[in-house]
């Protein structure tokens, strides 16, 4: 059979609107897509894009009447009818038809669902792209929104889809991923990090759209951390941060993307928060992000005054709390106030806060041996706690002429009468100073001394643990010494082990293998042992011998203190003391054959490398990997070089000086009357020292020269 030919497709007609009619064959029943009003406005606008299709309307005798009905194209009959019945629109006004005879044998029916059934949606992605290419061309997201009658945030969230990495576009467009995953993926604008995440998921079987977003942001910060809220945005922003935003669920703010930055930002910040308060004239300010817990326990606390209001004052502040309490009562039941009423409260409030806060006043002579320890809250505003005092302070001051002194009042801006002293100012641990020479060798900060030495001290404690041997034989020295030198302290009749805590530690000291070990080694006594005292003495008394020598090994090593600490020649903690502590802590290390490497300790940019000068960084390459390694990375930038001499250094067994095993000559901490050379990271002689490329040892073997603390 012969395939006809179509020789016309439709016959075009304008016809005038009030003889248009709409079809009851429409098969449109249910409102689905955008609203008559809005399609409207778009007909409005840009006019009508899509022809009505009718037929004539005939009359009993098969007569046309001149009426026409329209079977498909029913909304943008009834968008032109609004436009109409608003008079924006003459109800004469031609529209344009195409027109179906009147004894077709294609029903209107069939017109009407052909027309909606073969209607295709347009791919979401071709929308996203066409919002991107307008607002390329110039026009605002504000103009784009207005065009096509949809909310601002519609199309910035269209236009965040558009700009996720062309390859996972290309996947979407091809069904390879759901609309809800590309919108996860538009989290950050990264493509590098996008398309390294939907890599790693085509080897996961979860490709759930939570799932992407964390992996998205994974290492970043949530703007409600407390650091990104004592910063704050236009700050972090400012100094080029960038911020992950997720505009189609709730992101609370986003997430800080460039954490060092938002560190960087945040100590410099209380940097200047601590000099303002060093000012006061305190003794010393401590600042840090964060302070562990416990980190004022030992220390006593100087006791302020408030200040007492005159009596002009304590008129204004009655007057105000009066007034504050008239105005709560008359507006009790207001579901809203008046601004008037609004803006007067939160002035009263204001004013009776600043009489409520004002700075409490501390005795001059107490400031001066006090300190302040500065950090951000849980809300991430700035917080001060002022009038701490160490126990090496808490000596008397020596006399002074106080004729020549005046007594006065500390509050919030200085000592009025006294000497104003520089405070000693640390952040983070570290005090602050000038910018470093990278190419010396300076001593190791006190700060790491002591968080290496805290490494030691735990696992001393955990192979003192597990020696009873040694351990009975430290106890036993202990004793000894008690009975025979007269070393022994006031409650000489009584051998105790005194708990010592750090102060200062690392982050990774809490997830070592040595805490691990000593904290499941106490878990395991504690659930064995009864808390009453009698009950306690038959159960120690009824272990076996084996037993009672593991738990007073156990017992013995929580005394274990071969911590550094910056010498105090007025306090407790004295040069000859820290030279003792540490001439002990190497023959207890000798002892249990302590290797800090098998105790699980290796250098990392965030424990050693990232904390010391490049001068310090090429000196371990050169011990651990030879002068052909540190070579290599010479001329990295600090931050880059600390990262790949983390990498050199890894299964080198390289340690800095104060976690290596010293050599066994005698037993100096027993010669109490004889002066020793201090520890070589004790040494605070470095200028002295000859530059590291003229020093004997500067190769391969460990150096052996002293290297200064400060």
């Amino acid at each position: 059979m012969a395939t006809q030919k179509i020789t016309s497709l439709s016959t075009t007609r304008e016809i005038p609107f009030n003889k248009l009619l709409l079809s009851q064959s429409n098969v449109r029943r249910l409102k689905a897509g955008i609203s008559i009003d809005t399609l409207a406005e778009d007909i409005a606008r840009r006019g009508l894009l899509q022809n009505l299709n009718v037929r004539p309307v005939v009359d009993a005798e098969g007569l046309e009447t001149g009426m026409f009905e329209v079977p498909a194209g029913g909304r943008r009959f009834r968008a032109l009818e609004l436009l109409v019945t608003a008079k924006r629109l003459a109800k004469t006004v031609p529209v344009p038809c195409n027109v179906r005879e009147a004894n077709s044998a294609i029903t209107a029916e069939e017109d009407s669902l052909a027309e909606n059934a073969q209607r295709e949606a347009l791919h979401p992605l071709d929308q996203f792209r066409s919002f991107k290419r307008q607002v390329d061309a110039g026009a605002s997201e504000e103009e784009v929104a207005a065009r096509f009658f949809v909310p601002v945030a519609i199309v910035r969230q269209r236009m965040r889809l558009a700009s996720v990495a062309e390859a996972l576009l290309d996947v979407y467009a091809e069904d390879g991923m759901t609309l809800d995953q590309l919108m996860a993926f538009t989290v950050t604008g990264d493509h590098a990090r996008q398309l390294h995440v939907w890599e790693s998921l085509s080897k996961s079987y979860n490709r759930e759209p939570y799932y992407i977003r964390r992996m998205l942001i994974e290492g970043a910060v949530a703007a409600t951390d407390r650091r990104a809220m004592f910063v704050g945005l236009e700050a972090y922003q400012a100094a080029g941060g960038v911020v992950a935003r997720d505009l189609f669920t709730e992101d609370r703010g986003g997430w800080f993307e460039d954490v060092p930055l938002l560190e960087r930002l945040a100590t410099e910040r209380l940097t200047l928060e601590a000099e303002a308060v060093a000012a006061e004239g305190w003794k010393w300010v401590e600042a840090a992000l964060d302070f562990p817990y416990g980190h004022n326990a030992n220390l006593r606390r100087i006791v302020g005054e408030r200040p007492q209001l005159t009596d002009e004052e304590q008129a204004t502040y009655e007057a105000l709390t009066d007034e504050l309490d008239r105005l709560y009562a008359e507006h009790e039941g207001d579901e809203d106030l008046p601004d008037e009423v609004d803006a007067r409260l939160g002035e009263i409030e204001a004013a009776v806060a600043a009489f409520q806060n004002r700075p409490t006043l501390y005795d001059p002579a107490e400031v001066a041996r006090a300190g302040v320890f500065i950090s951000i809250d849980g809300s991430g505003a700035l917080k001060v706690d002022r009038g701490y005092v160490r126990a090496e302070d808490d000596t008397p001051e020596p006399q002074v002429d106080r004729d020549r002194t005046t007594d006065s009042a500390v509050a919030g801006a200085g000592v009025e009468g006294h000497s104003v002293h520089r405070a000693v100012i640390t952040i983070g641990g570290e005090p602050t100073a000038a910018e470093e020479d990278d190419d010396v060798i300076k001593p190791l900060p006190d700060r790491l001394v002591t968080e290496l030495t805290a490494h030691r001290t735990l696992a001393l404690r955990d192979a003192i643990g597990a020696n009873p041997r040694v351990a009975l034989t430290a106890l036993l020295h202990k004793l000894v010494a008690d009975t025979f030198q007269h070393r022994a302290s006031a409650d000489c009749l009584e051998a105790s082990v005194r708990h010592v805590f750090f102060p200062v530690q690392a982050e990774d000291l809490k997830d070592s293998a040595s805490a691990a070990n000593v904290a499941t080694r106490h878990d395991g006594w504690k659930a064995d042992l009864p808390t009453d005292d009698d009950a306690l003495w038959q159960r120690i008394d009824a272990l076996d011998e084996t037993s009672r020598m593991a738990l007073l090994a156990h017992c013995v090593a929580f005394g274990v203190n071969a911590l550094f600490e910056r010498a105090n020649p007025y306090g407790a903690v004295t040069p000859q003391s820290i030279r003792q502590r540490i001439a002990g802590a190497d023959r207890l290390a000798r002892a249990v054959g302590l290797d800090m490497v098998e105790a699980g300790w290796t250098p990392t940019v965030a424990n050693y490398l990232g904390r010391v000068t490049k001068a310090r960084i090429l000196e371990a390459v050169r011990e651990g990997k030879g002068e052909q390694a540190a070579q290599l990375i010479e001329d990295l930038k600090k931050g880059e070089m600390a990262k790949e001499a983390e990498r050199l250094l890894a299964d080198t067994g390289w340690l800095p000086e104060p976690l290596r095993l010293a050599a066994d000559e005698g037993d100096p901490a027993m010669e109490v009357g004889k002066p020793e050379a201090l520890p070589a990271f004790l040494n605070e002689e470095d200028e002295a020292l000859p530059d590291d490329g003229d020093e004997p040892g500067s190769g391969l073997e460990p150096a052996s020269h002293a290297i200064a603390a400060e």
